[in-house]
């Protein structure tokens, strides 16, 4: 699969941000990775085997970006609110470099951004819809986790509070947000095939249904497991129904 990468030095997060373009024209999706991986990883683990036709069809373009989880959340030799901080620094990155960068590549300022991730990477997905939804339209959020009070060893600020999507997405109020949330289309995937935990799931849906948030809380049963070969599945048939 012939891919671009390009790669800036961002005073953001203090390091490069990376991001592989896959296909050439259609709707761009921007894809976070898991926990541990990195722009390259939608490619390693097969994914464009499945997905190929998509892309050769036109129908969707893939933008593979890095994670700073192993400097943020998963840093345990950093002070938990440097965690938080840095969460609100790649945000930031991906917010005002990343998103128009897509723009760019697609030369269309405006053009309606989909993020997708599975695990880890949908949280970032969801995430940054949540935060972004003037730009950021529709998310495919696979077997996500939407609280991330775990990583904090108990400390708590303003910081972490504006991106743990349970926290403040269950007190949004501000219509102008609101209003553009819902003309969103938010999908969280999930089931009960192997390793799927679909509880985080759930309550993040339960929270954006008493928000009066429309969304779909897709319960994929069997075919909803933890694992690369169910997130493939999933993928290509959100973008052969979607796209």
């Amino acid at each position: 699969m012939e891919s671009e990468t390009h790669r800036w030095y961002s005073d953001r997060i203090g390091r490069d941000v990376h991001v592989r373009v896959y296909g050439h024209f259609g709707q761009p999706i921007l894809v976070f990775p898991t926990s541990g991986g990195d722009e390259s990883e939608y490619e390693g683990q097969g994914m464009f085997d499945v997905l190929g036709h998509h892309i050769q069809a036109g129908r969707a373009k893939f933008f593979c970006v890095n994670s700073v989880n192993n400097d943020s959340w998963y840093n345990k030799n950093i002070h938990p609110a440097d965690r938080a901080r840095f969460q609100v620094a790649y945000d930031s990155a991906i917010a005002n470099e990343v998103l128009p960068f897509i723009e760019h590549h697609c030369n269309q300022k405006g053009i309606a951004i989909t993020t997708t991730g599975a695990s880890f990477g949908a949280y970032h997905a969801a995430n940054t819809l949540f935060k972004h939804p003037t730009r950021v339209r529709r998310c495919l959020a696979l077997s996500g986790v939407y609280d991330l009070r775990s990583f904090m060893d108990g400390h708590y600020d303003d910081n972490f509070y504006f991106n743990n999507p349970v926290d403040y997405m269950a007190h949004l109020t501000d219509w102008n947000i609101l209003q553009y949330l819902h003309q969103c289309d938010i999908r969280l995937a999930t089931g009960n095939g192997p390793y799927e935990d679909s509880g985080p799931s759930r309550r993040m849906s339960a929270i954006l249904a008493a928000r009066g948030i429309p969304h779909h809380l897709d319960d994929w049963r069997d075919q909803g497991g933890h694992d690369w070969p169910y997130w493939k599945h999933q993928m290509d048939v959100y973008i052969s129904r979607l796209f």
